[in-house]
Protein backbone atom coordinates (compact mmCIF):
# COMPACT_ATOMS: atom_id res chain seq x y z
CA UNK A 1 0.00 0.00 0.00
CA UNK A 2 3.08 2.25 0.21
CA UNK A 3 2.42 5.53 -1.56
CA UNK A 4 -1.10 4.53 -2.55
CA UNK A 5 -2.73 7.66 -1.16
CA UNK A 6 0.26 10.03 -1.29
CA UNK A 7 -0.82 11.88 -4.44
CA UNK A 8 -4.27 12.75 -3.12
CA UNK A 9 -3.19 13.25 0.52
CA UNK A 10 -4.52 16.82 0.81
CA UNK A 11 -7.82 15.95 -0.91
CA UNK A 12 -8.13 12.88 1.30
CA UNK A 13 -7.66 14.96 4.45
CA UNK A 14 -10.22 17.58 3.41
CA UNK A 15 -12.88 15.26 2.03
CA UNK A 16 -13.04 12.17 4.21
CA UNK A 17 -15.79 12.46 6.81
CA UNK A 18 -15.31 12.31 10.55
CA UNK A 19 -16.53 9.16 12.26
CA UNK A 20 -19.50 8.74 14.60
CA UNK A 21 -18.41 9.14 18.22
CA UNK A 22 -20.91 6.51 19.39
CA UNK A 23 -18.80 3.81 17.71
CA UNK A 24 -15.83 4.66 19.88
CA UNK A 25 -17.98 5.01 22.97
CA UNK A 26 -19.08 1.39 22.50
CA UNK A 27 -15.50 0.24 21.95
CA UNK A 28 -14.22 2.16 24.98
CA UNK A 29 -16.89 0.48 27.10
CA UNK A 30 -15.39 -2.90 26.13
CA UNK A 31 -11.81 -2.11 27.19
CA UNK A 32 -10.74 -2.53 30.80
CA UNK A 33 -8.53 0.58 30.71
CA UNK A 34 -8.37 3.77 28.63
CA UNK A 35 -4.71 4.68 28.78
CA UNK A 36 -3.47 3.99 25.25
CA UNK A 37 -5.02 3.42 21.82
CA UNK A 38 -3.29 2.67 18.52
CA UNK A 39 -4.91 3.95 15.33
CA UNK A 40 -3.18 1.89 12.64
CA UNK A 41 -3.24 3.22 9.06
CA UNK A 42 -4.32 6.55 10.50
CA UNK A 43 -4.01 8.46 7.23
CA UNK A 44 -4.87 12.07 8.00
CA UNK A 45 -6.18 11.26 11.45
CA UNK A 46 -9.97 11.39 11.16
CA UNK A 47 -10.52 8.29 13.28
CA UNK A 48 -7.65 9.10 15.65
CA UNK A 49 -9.38 12.28 16.75
CA UNK A 50 -12.58 10.39 17.54
CA UNK A 51 -10.67 7.76 19.51
CA UNK A 52 -8.93 10.52 21.50
CA UNK A 53 -12.24 11.50 23.08
CA UNK A 54 -12.17 8.24 25.04
CA UNK A 55 -8.48 7.41 25.58
CA UNK A 56 -5.72 9.31 27.36
CA UNK A 57 -3.24 8.90 24.51
CA UNK A 58 -3.61 7.82 20.88
CA UNK A 59 -0.71 6.74 18.68
CA UNK A 60 -1.60 7.19 15.00
CA UNK A 61 0.72 5.39 12.60
CA UNK A 62 0.97 5.34 8.83
CA UNK A 63 3.51 4.43 6.18
CA UNK A 64 2.61 7.58 4.21
CA UNK A 65 4.52 10.70 5.23
CA UNK A 66 2.36 12.73 2.83
CA UNK A 67 -0.80 11.68 4.65
CA UNK A 68 0.67 12.44 8.07
CA UNK A 69 1.67 15.94 6.98
CA UNK A 70 -2.06 16.68 6.61
CA UNK A 71 -3.07 14.90 9.81
CA UNK A 72 -5.47 16.73 12.12
CA UNK A 73 -3.85 17.75 15.38
CA UNK A 74 -5.08 16.94 18.88
CA UNK A 75 -3.29 17.24 22.24
CA UNK A 76 -3.77 13.54 23.00
CA UNK A 77 -2.80 12.25 19.53
CA UNK A 78 0.77 11.53 18.49
CA UNK A 79 1.45 10.68 14.85
CA UNK A 80 4.37 8.44 13.92
CA UNK A 81 5.68 7.58 10.45
CA UNK A 82 6.17 3.81 10.27
CA UNK A 83 7.98 2.86 7.04
CA UNK A 84 7.92 -0.74 5.91
CA UNK A 85 11.61 -1.00 6.76
CA UNK A 86 10.81 -1.00 10.50
CA UNK A 87 11.25 -4.33 12.21
CA UNK A 88 8.39 -5.81 14.23
CA UNK A 89 10.28 -5.14 17.46
CA UNK A 90 10.85 -1.49 16.49
CA UNK A 91 7.18 -1.01 15.68
CA UNK A 92 6.04 -2.63 18.93
CA UNK A 93 8.39 -0.32 20.85
CA UNK A 94 7.16 2.80 19.04
CA UNK A 95 3.54 1.98 19.78
CA UNK A 96 4.11 1.49 23.50
CA UNK A 97 5.51 -1.96 24.07
CA UNK A 98 4.04 -5.38 24.68
CA UNK A 99 0.77 -5.70 26.58
CA UNK A 100 0.29 -1.91 26.62
CA UNK A 101 -2.52 -1.02 24.21
CA UNK A 102 -6.16 -0.90 25.27
CA UNK A 103 -7.65 -0.41 21.79
CA UNK A 104 -6.28 -1.10 18.33
CA UNK A 105 -8.44 0.73 15.80
CA UNK A 106 -8.21 0.38 12.03
CA UNK A 107 -10.55 2.48 9.89
CA UNK A 108 -10.80 1.79 6.15
CA UNK A 109 -7.26 0.41 6.00
CA UNK A 110 -6.71 -3.17 7.22
CA UNK A 111 -7.31 -4.64 3.75
CA UNK A 112 -4.05 -2.98 2.63
CA UNK A 113 -2.00 -4.56 5.43
CA UNK A 114 0.14 -7.67 5.41
CA UNK A 115 -2.33 -9.39 7.71
CA UNK A 116 -0.20 -12.14 9.36
CA UNK A 117 2.45 -9.57 10.29
CA UNK A 118 -0.11 -7.02 11.50
CA UNK A 119 -2.11 -9.51 13.54
CA UNK A 120 1.10 -10.80 15.15
CA UNK A 121 1.97 -7.27 16.26
CA UNK A 122 -1.58 -6.68 17.51
CA UNK A 123 -1.35 -9.84 19.60
CA UNK A 124 1.86 -8.56 21.15
CA UNK A 125 0.77 -5.01 21.96
CA UNK A 126 -2.84 -5.56 23.07
CA UNK A 127 -3.42 -5.58 26.82
CA UNK A 128 -4.30 -9.08 28.02
CA UNK A 129 -6.89 -9.27 29.37
CA UNK A 130 -8.95 -6.19 28.54
CA UNK A 131 -7.60 -5.03 25.16
CA UNK A 132 -9.77 -4.87 22.03
CA UNK A 133 -9.05 -4.67 18.29
CA UNK A 134 -11.66 -3.12 16.00
CA UNK A 135 -11.48 -2.98 12.21
CA UNK A 136 -14.15 -1.40 10.08
CA UNK A 137 -14.88 0.18 6.75
CA UNK A 138 -17.68 1.20 4.41
CA UNK A 139 -18.06 4.74 5.70
CA UNK A 140 -16.96 6.02 2.34
CA UNK A 141 -17.32 4.84 -1.19
CA UNK A 142 -16.74 1.08 -1.28
CA UNK A 143 -20.16 -0.32 -0.48
CA UNK A 144 -23.57 1.19 -1.12
CA UNK A 145 -24.11 4.82 -0.27
CA UNK A 146 -27.79 5.69 -0.10
CA UNK A 147 -28.81 9.26 -0.91
CA UNK A 148 -32.06 9.22 -2.90
CA UNK A 149 -33.88 7.12 -5.54
CA UNK A 150 -32.68 9.61 -8.16
CA UNK A 151 -29.04 9.78 -7.13
CA UNK A 152 -28.33 6.17 -6.16
CA UNK A 153 -28.52 4.62 -9.67
CA UNK A 154 -26.21 7.34 -11.03
CA UNK A 155 -23.74 6.69 -8.25
CA UNK A 156 -23.91 2.95 -8.88
CA UNK A 157 -23.01 3.48 -12.56
CA UNK A 158 -20.06 5.63 -11.56
CA UNK A 159 -18.88 3.07 -9.00
CA UNK A 160 -18.90 0.37 -11.68
CA UNK A 161 -16.49 2.43 -13.80
CA UNK A 162 -13.99 2.44 -10.91
CA UNK A 163 -13.88 -1.32 -10.33
CA UNK A 164 -11.17 -2.17 -12.91
CA UNK A 165 -8.81 0.29 -11.21
CA UNK A 166 -9.01 -1.01 -7.65
CA UNK A 167 -6.14 -3.02 -6.23
CA UNK A 168 -7.11 -6.71 -5.81
CA UNK A 169 -6.61 -6.28 -2.05
CA UNK A 170 -9.75 -4.12 -2.03
CA UNK A 171 -11.94 -7.09 -2.95
CA UNK A 172 -12.67 -7.88 0.69
CA UNK A 173 -14.19 -4.40 0.97
CA UNK A 174 -16.72 -5.21 -1.70
CA UNK A 175 -17.41 -8.43 0.22
CA UNK A 176 -18.14 -6.34 3.32
CA UNK A 177 -15.16 -7.93 5.14
CA UNK A 178 -16.99 -11.28 5.17
CA UNK A 179 -13.92 -12.91 3.58
CA UNK A 180 -11.36 -11.12 5.74
CA UNK A 181 -9.38 -13.30 8.17
CA UNK A 182 -9.91 -12.15 11.77
CA UNK A 183 -8.30 -14.53 14.27
CA UNK A 184 -9.66 -12.90 17.42
CA UNK A 185 -12.35 -13.84 19.92
CA UNK A 186 -15.57 -11.90 19.36
CA UNK A 187 -16.62 -9.23 21.85
CA UNK A 188 -20.13 -8.98 20.42
CA UNK A 189 -19.46 -6.57 17.57
CA UNK A 190 -19.03 -8.92 14.63
CA UNK A 191 -16.85 -11.98 14.21
CA UNK A 192 -14.82 -13.65 11.46
CA UNK A 193 -17.14 -14.27 8.51
CA UNK A 194 -19.99 -12.34 10.13
CA UNK A 195 -19.13 -8.64 10.43
CA UNK A 196 -21.52 -6.32 12.22
CA UNK A 197 -23.58 -4.32 9.71
CA UNK A 198 -24.01 -0.61 10.43
CA UNK A 199 -25.99 2.17 8.77
CA UNK A 200 -24.15 5.43 9.39
CA UNK A 201 -25.72 8.76 8.48
CA UNK A 202 -23.50 11.65 7.42
CA UNK A 203 -24.52 15.17 6.41
CA UNK A 204 -22.69 15.99 3.19
CA UNK A 205 -22.47 18.72 0.55
CA UNK A 206 -22.21 17.96 -3.15
CA UNK A 207 -18.70 19.44 -3.23
CA UNK A 208 -17.67 17.25 -0.30
CA UNK A 209 -19.08 14.17 -2.00
CA UNK A 210 -17.14 14.88 -5.21
CA UNK A 211 -13.92 15.55 -3.30
CA UNK A 212 -14.41 12.20 -1.62
CA UNK A 213 -14.71 10.50 -4.99
CA UNK A 214 -11.55 12.25 -6.20
CA UNK A 215 -9.66 10.94 -3.15
CA UNK A 216 -10.34 7.34 -4.16
CA UNK A 217 -7.29 5.23 -4.99
CA UNK A 218 -9.12 3.90 -8.07
CA UNK A 219 -9.80 7.41 -9.45
CA UNK A 220 -6.14 8.36 -8.89
CA UNK A 221 -4.86 5.14 -10.48
CA UNK A 222 -7.12 5.65 -13.50
CA UNK A 223 -5.86 9.22 -13.88
CA UNK A 224 -2.25 7.97 -13.82
CA UNK A 225 -3.21 5.67 -16.70
CA UNK A 226 -4.73 8.54 -18.67
CA UNK A 227 -8.37 7.76 -17.80
CA UNK A 228 -10.52 10.49 -16.25
CA UNK A 229 -13.34 8.82 -14.34
CA UNK A 230 -14.80 12.18 -13.32
CA UNK A 231 -15.02 14.24 -16.52
CA UNK A 232 -17.30 17.26 -16.63
CA UNK A 233 -20.24 15.31 -18.03
CA UNK A 234 -20.11 12.80 -15.15
CA UNK A 235 -19.90 15.62 -12.61
CA UNK A 236 -22.91 17.29 -14.21
CA UNK A 237 -24.90 14.05 -14.14
CA UNK A 238 -24.06 13.52 -10.48
CA UNK A 239 -24.91 17.15 -9.68
CA UNK A 240 -28.27 16.95 -11.39
CA UNK A 241 -29.17 13.72 -9.60
CA UNK A 242 -28.00 15.22 -6.29
CA UNK A 243 -30.39 18.14 -6.75
CA UNK A 244 -27.91 20.94 -7.41
CA UNK A 245 -24.44 22.08 -6.31
CA UNK A 246 -25.63 23.84 -3.15
CA UNK A 247 -27.89 21.11 -1.77
CA UNK A 248 -26.93 19.46 1.53
CA UNK A 249 -27.92 15.80 1.82
CA UNK A 250 -28.06 13.20 4.58
CA UNK A 251 -26.16 10.21 3.24
CA UNK A 252 -26.53 6.69 4.65
CA UNK A 253 -23.31 4.69 4.40
CA UNK A 254 -23.41 0.90 4.62
CA UNK A 255 -20.55 0.18 6.99
CA UNK A 256 -19.28 -2.99 8.68
CA UNK A 257 -17.15 -3.84 11.70
CA UNK A 258 -15.20 -6.68 13.27
CA UNK A 259 -14.09 -6.39 16.90
CA UNK A 260 -12.36 -8.89 19.13
CA UNK A 261 -9.80 -9.70 21.78
CA UNK A 262 -6.76 -11.96 21.86
CA UNK A 263 -7.74 -15.60 22.29
CA UNK A 264 -6.40 -17.19 25.44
Amino acid sequence: MAGLFDKQAEIYSDSRPTYPSEWFSKLAALTSQHSLAWDAGTGSGQAALAVAEYFEQVIGTDISEAQLKHARQHPRVKYIHTPLSLSDDELVSLIGGENSVDLVNVAEAVHWFELPKFYSIVTRVLRKPGGVIAIWAGIWGYNEMEVSPTFDPVMKRFRETTLPFYDPKAQCLFDGYRTLPFPFESVGLGSEGEPLQLDIQIVMSFEGMVRGLRSSSAVTKAKDQGVDLLPEEVIKELESAWGGPNVIKTVTCKAFMLAGKVKV
